[in-house]
């Protein structure tokens, strides 16, 4: 399986009890939601091990998991500050007009007179709405992710995303 094929949805970052229960940060939405993949691909330094998720649930702000094969703290305690990756395959197919941030990073972005305004780095949680990070090696600009307002196509196969915004912000 290349790269490409899997998405980051969390890192591992503690323990919890005895019994090799792991501590989720989860970058799914609701957090618990990161519980329904399995297998997770643990991914650290080069290295990737597919782990079956055996049991998990919300503990309080945190997510909690158990693995397979991984019985106690000193096991969980290895685990930590590991990758967790799924299968873009397990994700659903999002609806027309949505999309997964992971499919919208690393696409070129351009004004409608066909400008360009570099590549998505990443994108940001605001509150009020996502921002696209866009960056062209020089200059990092914010734009914000509203379709048909500032957004006006997303073309995910060509790599291409066209926006309405000023090049000097």
């Amino acid at each position: 399986m290349s790269a490409k094929d899997f998405i980051k949805v969390g890192e591992i970052n503690g323990v919890f009890g005895v019994k090799g229960w792991v501590k989720v940060f989860s970058f799914t939405e609701p957090r618990e939601n990161i519980l329904n993949y399995s297998p997770w691909y643990l991914q650290r330094k080069g290295e990737t091990k597919e782990m079956h998720l055996v049991g998990g649930q919300r503990q309080g702000k945190l997510v909690v998991a158990a693995l397979e094969g991984v019985a106690d703290r000193d096991a969980a305690a290895a685990l930590i500050g590991w990758d967790i990756l799924i299968d873009k395959e397990q994700l659903p197919v999002p609806e027309q007009g949505e999309y997964y941030w992971a499919d919208l990073v690393g696409l070129r972005v351009e004004t409608e007179q066909g400008e360009a305004l570099g590549i998505v780095d990443h994108l940001m949680e605001t509150g009020a709405n996502d921002v696209l990070v866009v960056k062209d090696g020089k200059k990092e600009r914010l734009i914000p992710f509203l379709q048909q307002q500032t957004v006006l196509n997303v073309d995910i196969e060509n790599g291409l995303m066209i926006v309405d915004w000023d090049p000097d912000f």
